[in-house]
This record gives C-alpha cells, sequence and structure tokens, in this order.
C-alpha cells in the first residue's frame, strides 16, 4: 500500500506529478506543452503550503504513484488541485484516497466547503467527484463543453455547534 506524505511543491517527489499532469492535458486538451507547464505553476507555491494549503503525494517504493493539493479560495472554502494518479497505477482507488486525505487534512484545517474545477475531457475525474459525493454544478446528462465545476460541504467537526 502506498505511503502517504505531505511535501512542499518544490520536493523532487512532486515532479513526476507535475510532469505527467502536464503531459495529460497537453494531450487531452492539444495544447502547447510548454504553455501547460506554465499554467501548472500559475499558483505560487506557498499556495500549497500550510497553513493554507497543503500538497500529499502517495509513495510506492519512494516514487510519486498519485497526489493532490488543495489551497484556500475563502474563508470558509478550500479548492482542490492537481488530483493525479499514474496511469501504471489507476483503476485501484489511489484517486478516491488522496480525495478523501485531502477532505480529512482540510477539515483539520478549519475550512466548511471544498470548491473544484476539472477540463470537460477528464471524465474519469468527473466520475471520481460524483462517486466521492461533490455537487456538481452543472448538467450531468449534457454534454460537458467547459469547466465542470463542482463543491462539496464538509461535516462540522466534532463536538462543534
Amino acid at each position: 500500500m502506498p505511503e502517504s506524505v505531505w511535501v512542499a511543491q518544490s520536493d523532487p517527489r512532486v515532479r513526476p506529478l507535475l510532469a505527467d499532469l502536464a503531459r495529460e492535458y497537453s494531450t487531452r486538451y492539444h495544447r502547447v506543452l510548454a504553455d501547460v507547464h506554465f499554467e501548472l505553476r500559475e499558483y505560487p507555491a506557498e499556495h500549497f503550503a500550510p497553513p493554507n494549503g497543503g500538497l500529499l503525494v502517495l509513495l510506492h517504493d519512494q516514487r510519486a504513484v498519485a497526489g493532490g493539493a488543495f489551497q484556500r479560495y475563502d474563508d470558509d472554502t478550500a479548492e482542490l488541485k492537481r488530483i493525479w494518479t499514474h496511469r501504471a497505477h489507476r483503476g485501484h482507488g489511489l484517486g478516491r484516497r488522496v480525495v478523501a486525505e485531502l477532505e480529512a487534512e482540510i477539515a483539520l484545517r478549519g475550512y466548511r466547503r471544498i470548491h473544484l474545477t476539472t477540463g470537460p475531457s477528464q471524465p474519469e475525474a468527473r466520475a471520481l467527484y460524483l462517486a466521492a459525493g461533490y455537487t456538481p454544478h452543472f448538467d450531468v446528462d449534457a454534454v460537458p463543453v467547459t469547466r465542470l465545476r463542482f463543491s462539496k460541504a464538509l461535516p462540522a467537526p466534532v463536538g462543534s455547534r
């Protein structure tokens, strides 16, 4: 079973995640790879660092096989970003595990909601978020042509009123 590790974006173990995401987005959206690499660096690394964010990787034999991040969206809401599973490790529940671990950390940080968007050419991501209980803010029966927005309310912390 892969080990969960919270890391900084500068950690060398994050490089495979960002490189594979860039390749994936470039292929699926017919974009220039260099432009996608630039977009993945659009947010400063500190957006994905405590106290407002975090970056998680799952390691198997010290290699990143899945991961994801979150950043502050507003005072009560975190935004999921960069959810990824290496293609050789897909279909084993690692994406669900990443989302669940991110959700748990987000709740510990005091956020009450989660926001995310994914692209129309990522049916696996769409299915993951629907299965994980995210509310779609689009017509799920329509052919998607634009960003797919989701949200999810987090349960109140134990002992709160």
